[in-house]
């Protein structure tokens, strides 16, 4: 009994050698090795190298997907634009339908309507042969654009022209009456600046001058 005893205890010694032999840590000079401090005061020695296998990506250049063109500006470049396309010129233009004539129609009128305007109220002299002025310009211009043109033989382009000639000797009239109106008798030649002849030939423009608004908004 004693003998088998002790035989266990010697086996047991022998095992717990053994194990405690294979597991205990080496002394080495290897960096990767950690010692254990004692009295608590945690790891010393050197850690491992953990950027040793680590590579950084490096930025790369990139291309852009589309080629640079040559030259922007250059006439090679550019495509001409289809003018001769109806579609372009009726829809991308959106061309005005509206005739030059007619534009410069509607510019007169107004001045027109002032005139008529002036007339009814009996402005004087002065304001009279201003608009009168500014409106047989307008006139003049309409006629030098279209003089040999298809629009100059337009029923509203001959009313203008008439209404301009008569606007301007009434315009003249005025301005001589009140001139001359003083020095004169009303008989002979001084009976032109007569107040009823004038307001009677101001009436007449005025029946003119409806006359011819009447016939430029027909036109348009």
């Amino acid at each position: 009994m004693v003998l088998s005893f002790a035989l266990i205890l010697s086996t047991t010694d022998c095992f717990a050698w053994g194990f405690w032999g294979k597991d205990k840590p080496k002394n080495s000079n290897s960096q990767n090795e950690v010692e254990i401090e004692p009295n608590g005061r945690g790891y010393s020695g050197t850690l491992p190298d953990l950027t040793k296998n680590f590579k950084t990506s490096e930025p790369k250049s990139t291309k852009p997907v589309f080629e640079s063109t040559k030259d922007f500006n250059s006439a090679d470049e550019i495509k001409p634009v289809p003018r001769e396309n109806p579609a372009f010129v009726n829809i991308i233009l959106k061309t005005d339908k509206t005739s030059p004539y007619l534009n410069d129609i509607n510019e007169i009128l107004p001045q027109l309507e002032n005139l008529l305007l002036c007339i009814e109220n009996n402005y004087d002299v002065q304001k009279f042969n201003a608009k009168a002025y500014f409106f047989n310009k307008s006139v003049e211009f309409l006629a030098s654009k279209y003089a040999g043109l298809p629009e100059s033989s337009y029923i509203s382009f001959k009313k203008l022209l008439e209404l301009s000639l008569h606007t301007k000797s009434i315009a003249t009239l005025r301005a001589e009456a009140e001139k001359y109106r003083p020095y004169l008798a009303y008989s002979g030649a001084g009976y032109l600046y007569n107040d009823n002849v004038i307001d009677q030939q101001l009436e007449y423009l005025k029946t003119e001058i409806e006359d011819t608004i009447v016939i430029l908004k027909e036109t348009n």
